[in-house]
This record gives structure tokens, sequence and C-alpha cells, in this order.
């Protein structure tokens, strides 16, 4: 947050501005954190070196999990994106004859689901989505943004880092993952659609 507010007000090259910038990347203020939780929640409350390096050891299996599937996936993403998957999907769209903003939400869907990266079906979607606006000025931009981020958020699976954090943050299983975190985020994305289409009767 001071990197932020610093950042804002103070010009690049400020020694102030520079220090705040390194001590705000988000490696170093989780470094920061680190130490303060050991600092404050350890040493303060009269844990020894000892308990202490067992606590992180504890953490360290679970948080290696996370970075090495939420890695694996990443690496999917890419080799998805090489294939060049949004340009088919692109050359869908411009012949489908159906509502932009279901075209808007479709496109970004099926990403999501092939990629399991919202922000790369976001950024796709939008891709998809701009053409069509261009071509047609009646279609609602606000309304198109809205079908197309909730698309985005469709059936997160087990290549998206959010279902891995949820799973693992809240102690639950695959299945157990699937039946909650995965049907909550499609619910959001067909409202998202259903209401954005219910708007686009009377917004104009």
């Amino acid at each position: 947050m001071s990197r932020s507010l610093i950042s804002a007000v103070l010009p690049e090259g400020n020694a102030l501005r520079s220090i705040a910038e390194f001590l705000g990347d988000p490696v170093m203020a989780l470094l920061v954190a680190l130490f303060y939780a050991i600092f404050v929640l350890g040493l303060v409350q009269g844990a020894d070196m000892g308990r202490i390096l067992e606590i992180l050891n504890a953490c360290l299996a679970p948080v290696a999990a996370i970075i090495l599937i939420v890695g694996a996936g990443g690496g999917f993403k890419q080799m998805l994106i090489a294939t060049k998957i949004g340009d088919m999907i692109g050359h869908w769209a411009a012949g489908a004859h159906v509502s932009p903003l279901l075209l808007g939400w479709s496109a970004a869907a099926l990403v999501r689901i092939a990629t399991g990266s919202a922000t790369v079906a976001t950024i796709t979607g939008a891709g998809i989505a701009a053409p069509i606006i261009q071509a047609d000025p009646t279609v609602n931009k606000e309304l198109m943004v809205l079908a197309t981020g909730s698309g985005s958020l469709i059936l997160s699976h087990v290549n998206d880092a959010g279902f891995w954090l949820v799973k693992e943050y809240f102690g639950l299983t695959l299945p157990e993952t699937f039946k909650s975190w995965t049907v909550m985020e499609t619910i959001l994305s067909v409202l998202g659609l259903v209401f954005s289409l219910l708007l686009g009767l009377v917004v104009h």
C-alpha cells in the first residue's frame, strides 16, 4: 500500500520512492511479512527457534504443492496459447449470427475452460469482442465488458490457480472443491450472462 501511495505522489528517481518500490515488490513484501510473523507470532510469544523451524517446515509441503501445480498449469496454458486457440475461436465467432453479448461470453468461456486462466480468457474474449463493437455501434460497451468478464469465470478447474488456492487453504478434497468453488464460479458466470442479456433489452 505504501508503494502505491508513494509512487503516485513522488517522481521517479526519488530515493524514498525507490525504497518503497523495493520493499513493495510482491516477493519482498511477502518476505517482510514472514519475518514479521516469525518475530511477533513466534519469538515475542516465547517460542524458541527450534519450534519456529518446525512450524516453517510443516508449512513448506502445502505451499510447495500449490507452487508446483500452479506452475504446471501455467506451462499448459502457454502451450494452448501457442497453438492459437484464441484465433480459432475468433474465426468461429465471426461467422456466428447470435447476440454480440453471447459471443463475448462464449469466447471467454471457451478459453477459460481450455486454459483455466480467467485473465487469458478475458483478454482473448475482449480481443474477439472489440471488432464486433466497432462493426456494430449499437452494442453497449459496458454490457459487453460484463458479459465477457462473466464468461471468464465459468467452470474453474484443475488448471486454474484459484482452484488450487481454495482447495489447499480450506483443506478441501478435489470433489469438494468441484462441488463448491467450481459450482459457485459457474453460477456467477451464467447469472452474469443472463443479467447482461436482460439489461441489453432496456439499455442501449
